[in-house]
């Protein structure tokens, strides 16, 4: 596991090379088919990061936003290359890059690397590091104490818009537009709680391991562990008593 974290962080200053030669410059912004914005940065970062994975694990299976995979049996590296390529665009620091290692499926070891910021998550296994020196999160347990995060209330529709706004009134603090910056802040202490849905499979891979590394809890919404068949709502919470009364208010369970 070492050698997987040291190879980590070869590739979070490879993806925070390329993302800040691209940041805050005159970009060419792409609309996919499911309406979201792509930049040259997005492309040139995963096919980076693949060559080297190839290079490295040439026996490994690689996914990516961009350049697409699926899953196979054996170890998986998910890779999205720009997650929040939207506060890219806009000139908003708070984007990151993420690459995630599944074994069986599941997450095992995961990299948040917030370029602009120039800081670092790496977790698994009950370990995360923050810049190379250990972190942990909150011991918040209750709601009425806790500081939630969500990228953008527009995620949510339906009965989720309305859970949502519910548990929005119930906490102490409630932030958005931090992508996966929010995941990254709680491993380290500074957020207590983040809900969010209508996220993709690459978008949380490399959140679990970070979060759970650093003592916290991260699963959907009705407390399935986040596995390559991710439907898309996701709640990590710093302890298991703040997750259980969230997850009680979201779904009623």
């Amino acid at each position: 596991m070492a050698d997987f974290c040291q190879f980590l962080e070869l590739l979070g200053y490879e993806a925070r090379s390329i993302a800040l030669t691209y940041f805050r410059s005159s970009l060419d912004v792409i609309t996919k088919s499911d309406e979201t914005p792509v930049t040259i940065a997005d492309r040139e970062i995963e096919e980076r990061l693949r060559q080297m994975i190839a290079s490295r694990f040439p026996s490994h299976n690689l996914v990516g936003e961009e350049h697409g995979g699926t899953i196979s049996s054996g170890i998986n590296w998910v890779i999205d290359p720009i997650d929040g390529t939207k506060s890219f665009i806009c000139g908003i620091p708070l984007f990151g890059t993420l690459v995630a290692v599944l074994r069986d499926r599941r997450p095992i070891l995961g990299l948040i690397e917030i370029s602009a910021l120039r800081e670092r998550w790496i977790g698994h296994g009950g370990y995360t590091t923050f810049n190379g020196e250990p972190c942990s999160v909150s011991q918040c347990r209750r709601l009425a104490d806790a500081r939630l995060c969500a990228t953008d209330q527009r995620m949510f529709s339906g009965n989720r818009l309305a859970a949502f706004e519910l548990l929005s009134q119930v906490v102490r603090i409630t932030r958005f537009g931090t992508d996966s910056y929010g995941y990254a802040l709680l491993a380290s202490g500074h957020v207590d709680l983040v809900v969010e849905a209508d996220l993709k499979f690459h978008d949380v891979m490399a959140l679990t391991p970070v979060i759970e590394g650093a003592g916290g809890v991260v699963t959907t919404w009705s407390g399935e562990p986040i596995t390559d068949d991710f439907k898309g709502d996701i709640l990590a919470a710093s302890t298991a008593e703040l997750h259980a009364e969230a997850m009680q208010m979201l779904t009623g369970r």
